[in-house]
């Protein structure tokens, strides 16, 4: 596999502003660490295995839900990590938005697991090349 086209740090937060102002909530990053260790996650599974580019995308949005790294919007923006990832890299998500945010939800409340949420990801997904 290439290398992929990772998420920026200014990326992210540029995201997550602008779902802040799109739906509202607190701004504001609760963590830098817990940040910047959300955005590695992907990068150290390539560098210690084989991971696809949804279980990449996956671990984007797991580091950000369950590490919290923002006052608000956290879910919101770690689905739209997984999401951009994706689509940065070829493919499109075509999840309809209930089920996205049922996915996010249960993924967040620990009642799916990530490696569930890649699988998601790669069924629901189609390549845009």
């Amino acid at each position: 596999m290439n290398e992929p086209k990772w998420i920026t740090k200014d990326i992210l937060l540029a995201v997550h502003a602008e779902l802040l102002n799109r739906f509202g909530g607190l701004s504001g990053t609760r963590d830098e660490g817990l940040l910047d260790s959300a955005i590695n996650r992907p990068k150290h599974l390539l560098s210690y295995g084989s991971p696809t580019l949804f279980q990449m995308a996956a671990s984007y949005a797991h580091g950000i839900v369950k590490n919290h790294p923002f006052l608000d919007g956290n879910k919101r923006t770690g689905f739209m990590s997984a999401y951009i990832f994706l689509g940065v890299n070829g493919w499109s998500l075509q999840a309809p938005e209930e089920e996205a945010v049922l996915e996010t939800l249960a993924l967040a409340a620990g009642e799916t697991s990530e490696e569930a949420y890649a699988a998601w990801l790669e069924r629901t997904s189609v390549s845009a090349n």
